[in-house]
């Protein structure tokens, strides 16, 4: 029942822009601090961005910072990422996280993961 289903992945040339989206399913995502993480063949998995479920500031990868933006739409259960300007080094498989941290028990989900392939 709980989900998380990403779109938007695909082949963008190098400069160009992308929009990942995350819709979420079987629970809501308000509750959540949500994040993207990316893993290219390979390379270990890294963060990229992450918003928190309430109050605090968004947090980017250096290398990211400046080019992608995460945001979340709790009304519609979703969350996505911005991606512009995009370079070659952002090709990766793009994976959708959810995390809740009760104390005693942290709550985490991924989604599928899709592909973003970067190239001229």
């Amino acid at each position: 029942q709980v989900q998380l289903v990403e779109s938007g992945g695909g082949l963008v040339q190098p400069g160009g822009s992308l929009r990942l989206s995350c819709a979420a399913s079987g629970f809501t995502i308000s509750n959540y601090a949500m994040s993207w993480y990316r893993q290219a063949p390979g390379k270990e998995r890294e963060l990229v961005a992450t918003i928190p479920s309430a109050g605090g500031s968004t947090k980017y990868a250096d290398s990211v910072k400046g080019r992608f933006t995460i945001s979340r739409d709790n009304a519609k259960n979703t969350v996505d990422l911005q991606m512009n300007s995009l370079k070659p080094e952002d090709t990766a498989v793009y994976y959708c996280n959810a995390m809740r941290d009760l104390g005693f028990l942290r709550r985490t989900y991924w989604g599928q993961g899709t592909q973003v392939t970067v190239s001229s």
